[in-house]
């Protein structure tokens, strides 16, 4: 068997000050330090200094952890943040320390620019050659799965085929062999600490969810008496997705099954700044439009300029949304009572109304129920009350969305998913891109979204009517 090779952290780091050296010099080099004092004192010890601060600041950051079994975007936000607390000591110490230094403005901009390429150029790199290297059999960390159930199975699948996460399996223990496991059962769990002794293992993977607090005890401890790290997976893993995450309650771990960056109170208030600021800007700059939709609307067809709208929002409590009237009043029910869907080529819509939908100028009014903290800019689209009891049932995970406040514009819309339709599969996609939203949210992707709706808004919308 080929035996794993572990990359030490000091290669890690090494190769981190080969990055930052070099960034080191080609900024200098931009900003034309050697046309000055060609070897200035102060250039060494701001070095020395930088390399410091970064290796300290990744240590802190978890810059340095064991990346391979998820994915790059973990890696690439620890590079991200390393970098913002790198920069702030640095410009601290140049400002403070070295009031000489030339053109610390220049250089810490040019300095940042060249980190932050050189970081993501190398680590991808890195990335790159370690999967490589672990196809081949080397650099792998090999594991004991305790269990041989469907958990353990399923487990020892997924390690199988996912050969960049650099595990292997060396064998299962349990006292219930499986005929699934192709020769690898090692023994009952009462030779556990034997098999530990006789096998190179790096870890012991617990994959009995249904074990009882004894047994796990036992298997614990049989592990840390062999310097065995012990990994456990918890029996509610079917039920998690991407974003789960584990805190501490006192000396309680809790596993949440789903989390989003909006349970970030720092990310609500910001969002919520975000919201009023933007909101504010765009009433006092369109003030004259909304005056001129009105006044079109009132024109077109008897009746109030504002629809009033009861839908569902944050925590699934009710709210009244605002928006242009597009239809002729009262027709949004049937004979029965009914709630009647919106047609392409409807005969309720009115000519101004037709054009106000096209191009969702009619949703302009929300703008209050932003500044009402009813709504926020980007978000899921609210649904009227019987389509919201009606997806309840036929929709799955539809209620997550209100987890979150709704929005005038949301991911699902910019992609093409918006308006009402009776299609559960059509229903279904634009829940999952709704949840998608509230689990991968960032004031980028506001930004991103805000940015298509403004040219869906321009060209007009196919899926609008």
């Amino acid at each position: 068997m080929k035996t794993a090779l572990n990359v030490p952290l000091l290669l890690r780091q090494f190769i981190d000050c080969l990055v930052l050296t070099m960034a080191y010099v080609a900024a200098l080099e931009t900003v034309g330090t050697f046309q000055h004092p060609a070897h200035s004192p102060s250039n060494i010890p701001v070095w020395c200094i930088s390399l410091i601060t970064w290796l300290a600041t990744g240590l802190y950051l978890h810059l340095y952890d064991d990346f391979r079994s998820r994915p790059f975007s973990y890696e690439f936000m620890a590079i991200v943040k390393t970098l913002l607390l790198h920069i702030c000591i640095l410009t601290f110490t140049l400002f403070y320390f070295f009031k000489f230094f030339y053109s610390p403005r220049a250089f810490i901009g040019v300095y940042s620019a060249y980190v932050f390429i050189g970081m993501m150029l190398s680590k991808i790199m890195i990335k790159k050659l370690f999967l490589r290297i672990r196809m081949r059999g080397y650099n792998m960390k090999n594991i004991l799965i305790v269990g041989a159930g469907e958990t353990a199975m399923n487990f020892h699948n997924t390690i199988a085929t996912n050969d960049h996460f650099g595990y292997q399996c060396v064998g299962f223990v349990d006292n219930t062999p499986n005929q699934a496991i192709n020769g690898k059962y090692l023994g009952p769990l009462s030779s556990l600490g034997h098999i530990l002794e006789n096998h190179e293992i790096d870890d012991v993977v617990l994959a009995i969810p249904e074990s009882s607090r004894e047994e796990t005890e036992s298997i614990i401890v049989a592990s840390e008496k062999a310097a065995k790290r012990v990994k456990i997976i918890a029996s509610c893993y079917q039920h998690c997705t991407s974003t789960v995450s584990m805190s501490l309650f006192g000396s309680f771990p809790v596993i949440t099954i789903r989390s989003s960056p909006l349970d970030n109170s720092g990310n609500q208030q910001f969002k919520r700044l975000f919201d009023i600021c933007f909101t504010l800007f765009l009433l006092i700059t369109f003030s004259w439009l909304f005056i001129l939709i009105a006044i079109l609307v009132k024109i077109s067809s008897p009746g109030p300029v504002i629809y009033k709208q009861e839908r569902w929002g944050l925590k699934n409590k009710k709210l009244t949304i605002y928006k242009f009237r597009t239809m002729r009043v009262n027709s949004e029910w049937n004979s029965d009572g009914s709630y009647r869907l919106t047609t392409r080529n409807d005969p309720r819509v009115t000519r101004i109304g037709k054009f106000l939908r096209h191009t969702s100028l009619d949703e302009l009014p929300q703008f209050f129920n932003v500044l009402k903290g009813e709504m926020s800019f980007v978000g899921p689209r609210p649904h009227v009350t019987p389509m919201h009891l009606e997806l309840q049932k036929t929709v799955q995970h539809y209620m997550l969305r209100h987890l979150v406040k709704p929005g005038i514009t949301g991911w699902a819309q910019v992609n093409g998913c918006r308006g009402e339709n009776e299609r559960v599969d059509w229903q279904q996609q634009r829940i999952n891109l709704d949840i998608w939203y509230i689990e991968n949210y960032s004031c980028w992707l506001d930004f991103q979204i805000i940015f298509q709706t403004i040219v869906n808004l321009i060209k007009g919308d196919k899926n609008a009517f």
